[in-house]
C-alpha cells in the first residue's frame, strides 16, 4: 500500500473509531462488561492532561501486550514513548504498568496469541501495526488479573 493509500485509510479508519466505535466500549469496558479490552491511562506529551484510550489487550502473568493498528501515528502511542508510567483499567480495577513499544517484535505474530475476532479486526484497519508490552506492578488479583 502506498503512502497515499495508507494515509487515507488511517484517516477513515480514524474517524471511525473515535466517534463511532471506541465510545460504547470504552462504556463496556469501564462496567467490566469486555474482558478482551482495557482503558489505558496516560498522560499527554504536550498538555500534560489524563488521556484515556480503549484497546484491546491480550494478558499473559504480569505482562499485557496491545498490537497498535496505526503505530506511532496514534496519539496514545506517542504519549506512551514520552511517559511510560500508565494506569491500565483491567477488570473493573485500575492498575500501575510501565509501558515499552518494541520495534524488534513481530506484531502479526503476537495477533496469533489475541482472540481471532480482535486479530482480525486489527489486521483489516491498521496501517501501521506496532507492538506495546505493559509491565503491571504489584501481585494479581485472585482471579488471575494483572
Amino acid at each position: 500500500m502506498d503512502e497515499g493509500a495508507r494515509r487515507r485509510k488511517w484517516r477513515r479508519v480514524r474517524r471511525l473509531q473515535r466517534y463511532f466505535l471506541n465510545p460504547p466500549v470504552k462504556v463496556a469496558v469501564w462496567a467490566g462488561l469486555s474482558p478482551s479490552h482495557v482503558l489505558i491511562e496516560s498522560t499527554g506529551r504536550r498538555s500534560g492532561k489524563r488521556r484515556r484510550t480503549v484497546v484491546g489487550m491480550h494478558i499473559e502473568g504480569t505482562t499485557g501486550w496491545v498490537v497498535a493498528e496505526h503505530g506511532r501515528r496514534a496519539g496514545y502511542v506517542r504519549n506512551l514513548e514520552s511517559r511510560p508510567q500508565v494506569r491500565v483499567r483491567v477488570s473493573r480495577r485500575w492498575r500501575e504498568a510501565r509501558a515499552a513499544v518494541l520495534d524488534g517484535d513481530d506484531p502479526l505474530a503476537r495477533l496469533e496469541s489475541f482472540g481471532r475476532s480482535h486479530a482480525a479486526a486489527v489486521r483489516r484497519f491498521g496501517t501501521d501495526l506496532k507492538t506495546i508490552r505493559f509491565d503491571f506492578e504489584g501481585p494479581a488479583d485472585r482471579n488471575g488479573y494483572p
